[in-house]
């Protein structure tokens, strides 16, 4: 109650705090220990299915919608996600090549429940993420990204802004702040241009959920088959 309390006040509370509370729980992941990177990713999917549930009558446009082109969106994405991944299209490896970061010494641990716990526990890690990511992430960020950050970037009044209206500058500038906000920042980019694509044509977010959905669903099954624990 206090929460609904709270994104009554400003239309852009229930589309940004949502998901700043998200990236905060993310931060945490890892913070008290190896294993606290699972458990935490649950308890921030959790908190992401509150969350939706008391913002989504804040945000009217926020309503998945299933069209031919979320569909062909959704799946191309994640072929594009997959296939574009090389040793620049990383930050991880990118940002060292540029000397804006250190390699480290040690690899990064890479996000793979099976080589942490025994299979059980770990495949329920690993459904809880796919979970996480088709259903819990797509609203979250796109509210956030399509919604908010798009049109605020065009107008502090952001409500006044269309949502079919294409502007370039906003368009680029919240592809870009999508993009270099995951390890895989060309990849980011295009898929974040392709969502916005949607949310202008279609006049509402409902189909670029539905694509980013699709997305993280095939581009989980795709981790889980082929073991590329990378790209999570």
């Amino acid at each position: 109650m206090i929460l609904r309390e709270l994104f009554s006040r400003s239309p852009a509370l229930p589309r940004a705090l949502p998901f700043v509370l998200f990236v905060m729980l993310t931060c945490c992941q890892g913070a008290l220990g190896p294993s606290s990177v699972y458990w935490i990713y649950v308890l921030k999917t959790l908190v992401g299915f509150w969350l939706i549930f008391e913002m989504r009558s804040f945000i009217p446009e926020m309503r998945w919608s299933i069209s031919v082109e979320a569909v062909v969106v959704g799946i191309l994405v994640c072929v594009m996600w997959v296939g574009i991944s090389g040793d620049w299209t990383t930050q991880a490896s990118l940002l060292p090549k540029l000397g804006l970061a250190h390699s480290p010494a040690i690899p990064a641990l890479v996000w793979n429940p099976l080589v942490q716990f025994g299979p059980g526990l770990a495949w329920f890690f690993i459904v809880a993420r796919i979970l996480g990511s088709a259903l819990v992430v797509p609203p979250i960020e796109e509210a956030f990204y399509r919604s908010f950050l798009y049109r605020y970037i065009a107008n502090q009044n952001f409500l006044t802004v269309p949502l079919n209206k294409f502007l370039p500058v906003p368009f680029i500038s919240t592809a870009l702040v999508f993009g270099i906000s995951h390890n895989e920042w060309l990849a980011g980019i295009i898929c974040g241009m392709a969502y916005q694509w949607l949310v202008i044509r279609k006049n509402r977010l409902g189909d670029a959920m539905t694509a980013h959905a699709i997305t993280n669903l095939l581009l989980g099954v795709w981790v889980v088959w082929r073991h590329a624990w990378n790209f999570w």
